[in-house]
């Protein structure tokens, strides 16, 4: 039988992405075999060994699905619920749930494109750094957009102690612009947004490389084509 490294088998259980997976094993929550585990290459085989992440037996590897998910705002992209708040899972079948996560994140209060997956290979393929890919969002304000306030994104600000400025900036109409970005910080477009002193109305993701939202209607999913898939990776099949 096959032995893998154990995040790559969690991974292809539908854990989470890869380094997900590795952040679970250094933190002391897998056991292989009812003992902690916290080197993530160590080497396990399905049907010989016990995975048991977070107190749950992990099953062999699942079929993979692949989604692209319009978000509503209001959505938290996690797997626990805290309180009340309404998560990602929500918008998919309960025989779905437990084994899906986003690829990424969006905030609670941005809306749009997200890819919604339960392959760990597949997302570390699209969230790697070495992938490059450009996310643009669609950003509506309440005033009139000036040259000013476009110069002053362009000319980025910091975040996370970074310097961090947008891959490219123009306006659409009155109100509204497209940001692109590279980096992805943590509210990186709103931070850029409010630096230039605009008021934010909403703010939506539209695209992810050459992955396009287009007229999926808002808190509704399809799964993605083939060619899709592609365009992270030609390794799915």
């Amino acid at each position: 039988m096959e032995k893998k490294r154990l995040s790559k088998a969690m991974a292809a259980a539908g854990v989470a992405s890869r380094r997900a997976c590795e952040e679970l094993i250094f933190s002391g929550k897998v056991r292989v075999n009812g003992q902690i585990v916290t080197v993530p290459q160590t080497l396990v085989t399905w049907g010989k060994d016990e995975i048991n992440v977070d107190g749950k037996t992990l099953e062999r590897e699942q079929e993979k699905v692949y989604y692209i998910l319009n978000k509503p705002t209001g959505y938290i992209c996690s797997n626990k619920r805290v309180g009340r708040k309404k998560i990602i899972a929500d918008l998919f079948p309960p025989f779905q749930q437990k084994r899906l996560f986003t690829v990424g994140r969006l905030d609670r209060d941005t809306s749009g494109l997200l890819i919604v997956t339960n392959d760990g290979h597949f997302a570390q393929d699209v969230i790697h750094p070495s992938a490059n890919q450009i996310k643009e969002y669609l950003v509506k304000v309440t005033q009139e957009i000036s040259h000013d306030h476009l110069i002053s994104i362009a000319e980025g600000c910091f975040i996370e102690e970074t310097w961090v400025k947008p891959h490219a900036v123009h306006k659409v109409r009155r109100g509204t612009l497209k940001v692109q970005v590279k980096e992805g910080k943590k509210r990186e477009v709103r931070l850029l947004v409010e630096k230039a002193g605009l008021n934010l109305l909403s703010l939506e993701r539209i695209r992810i490389g050459d992955l396009i939202l287009g007229r999926l209607p808002v808190g509704m999913y399809r799964e993605m084509t083939k060619k899709e898939k592609k365009i992270f990776t030609s390794s799915v099949d």
